[in-house]
C-alpha cells in the first residue's frame, strides 16, 4: 500500500505563515504526496512553489463552522479556483441538517458544486457532531447534489476524535455505490492509524503527519 498517494498533506492553523506553507509543499513533493490542503489564502503561493508539479492544491470554504450563506461560500468557491485550487474542501450546513432540513443542505452543496464544476468538491460532516443516522443523511444529501468526496471532519471540533474508523466505514458503505470517495480527516498521526482508514474505506488522508506516517523512522 503506498501511502504517499493517498494523503492530502494539510496546514490550516490560523497562524499558518508563507515559510510554513513552502515548507509543507516542499515536503509534499519530496514524499510524493498526492497534494496539499492550505487556507485559501495560501492558494496562490502553495500554487507557485509547486512550480507546475503534479500536486493537488486543496483549499477549504465555508470552514471551520458551516455557517456562511450560501451566497458568501460561493464568492470563496470561485476565488479560490481563480487563484489556482484544484479542489475544494465545503463544510455542510450543520444548523440545517440538525434541523431536518435536508433541501437546504442539497441545494447548497449542489449550488457549490456548479461553481466548482470539473474540480472536485468534498463536503465536510463533521462526524463528531453527528449521529449515525444523521451521517447517513448527509451523505445521501452530497449524492444527490453531485458532490465527489465525502469528508469526516474540519480538526477543529475541541476534543473530537476526527477520524474513526467506524465513522468512515459507514460513510463508505453509503456512498461507495454511487462513486463518491470517502476523505477521513481528523487526528490522523500514525501509519496503522492510516492503513486502517483505507481499510475501512478512505480513499483520501488529510493529515499534518504525512511525512511520520510514510517515514516513521525519519
Amino acid at each position: 500500500m503506498e501511502l504517499a498517494k493517498y494523503i492530502e498533506h494539510t496546514l490550516l492553523k490560523p497562524t499558518a505563515t508563507a515559510q510554513q506553507i513552502t515548507k509543507l509543499v516542499e515536503e509534499a513533493l519530496q514524499y510524493g504526496f498526492l497534494g496539499v490542503c492550505v487556507n485559501p489564502n495560501y492558494v496562490k503561493h502553495a500554487k507557485n512553489i509547486a512550480k507546475g508539479a503534479d500536486l493537488k492544491i486543496v483549499t477549504v470554504v465555508n470552514f471551520p463552522l458551516g455557517s456562511n450563506a450560501i451566497d458568501t461560500t460561493l464568492v470563496q468557491t470561485h476565488q479560490a479556483l481563480s487563484d489556482g485550487a484544484d479542489e475544494i474542501d465545503t463544510v455542510i450546513n450543520l444548523g440545517a441538517l440538525k434541523e431536518g432540513n435536508y433541501k437546504k443542505v442539497t441545494d447548497d452543496i449542489r449550488a457549490t458544486k456548479n461553481i466548482c464544476e470539473n474540480h472536485n468538491l468534498k463536503v465536510i460532516l463533521e462526524t463528531d457532531l453527528l449521529t449515525n443516522d444523521e451521517i447517513k443523511k448527509a451523505c445521501l444529501a452530497c449524492i444527490s447534489a453531485g458532490a465527489d468526496f465525502v469528508k469526516t471532519s474540519t480538526g477543529f471540533v475541541k476534543n473530537g476524535l476526527g477520524a474513526r474508523t467506524d465513522f468512515v466505514r459507514l460513510m463508505a458503505q453509503t456512498v461507495e455505490k454511487r462513486g463518491l470517495g470517502v476523505k477521513a480527516s481528523g487526528g490522523i498521526t500514525t501509519r496503522f492509524q492510516a492503513k486502517e482508514l483505507i481499510e475501512a474505506g478512505a480513499t483520501r488522508l488529510g493529515t499534518s503527519s504525512g511525512v511520520a506516517i510514510v517515514n516513521p523512522q525519519r
